[in-house]
């Protein structure tokens, strides 16, 4: 089976690997790659002290990007991750006290209200959906938001996506995140050619990515039962 992979270009090499193991031929379309601020991580870090969240691997990335000396000080500290991929990834980066959400930000923040009276520092994103910072209003759990990496858009030649829907088109497209999917019914070829994605699967990583296909291929859309890769690739 052909599978069209939109993740950046880091994690998106991570999944064809799994996807050429599963026996699928993968096919590589990043529309944004990350911009890390590992020294605004650092920062955040050492002007707080409480508790830790984080709702993309790639704020764990910006934070390995500098010494290890840097974020020595702070690896004891509890750090709450959205998915077990997440979590990973941080005792990876030598967090020892990592804590693992099974659903999206909203149940991250829930988790955390548990037993949490220090501010928590949420070492974010942007653009990002406000999920975790939305629920955490609404329980009253205290949040510093710290940016510390920015989703570019990369530039996509023409010939590719008309290549790609020629003779090669894909017969499932994966999806990570609503920007992703945003960005990708955003391109000019794709939103003026919706016809040509009729009979390809769209699946999604949950119902908020799902929400930004077009209602005319809502049809096409399969959600993972649960958020994370595991469940995203089953679908296959």
């Amino acid at each position: 089976m052909r599978v069209l992979v939109t993740r950046p270009p880091q994690p998106g090499a991570r999944t064809a690997e799994r996807l050429a193991a599963m026996g699928h031929a993968p096919l590589m379309l990043p529309l944004f790659e990350p911009m890390h601020d590992g020294e605004k991580a650092l920062a955040g870090l050492a002007e707080t002290d409480g508790p830790i969240a984080v709702t993309s691997a790639e704020a764990i990335r910006a934070m390995t990007e500098q010494p290890t000396a840097g974020r020595a000080p702070y690896l004891n500290r509890p750090l709450f991750a959205v998915g077990d991929a997440t979590a990973e990834q941080a005792k990876t980066a030598g967090f020892d006290n990592v804590i693992a959400s099974t659903g999206n930000g909203a149940d991250l923040a829930d988790l955390m209200a548990d037993g949490t009276r220090t501010p928590v520092l949420y070492l974010a994103g942007s653009p990002r959906a406000k999920t975790f910072e939305s629920r955490a209003r609404k329980i009253g759990l205290a949040v510093i938001v710290v940016e510390c990496y920015r989703m570019q858009r990369l530039h996509v030649p023409v010939e590719i996506l008309r290549n790609l829907f020629a003779d090669q088109a894909p017969d499932s497209i994966l999806f990570y995140s609503r920007q992703t999917a945003q960005g990708f019914f955003a391109l000019h070829e794709i939103a003026t050619n919706l016809d040509a994605l009729i009979g390809i699967r769209l699946l999604c990583l949950s119902n908020a990515v799902a929400d930004a296909v077009p209602p005319e291929l809502q049809g096409h859309v399969t959600i993972a039962k649960t958020p994370d890769e595991d469940s995203l690739l089953s679908l296959l």
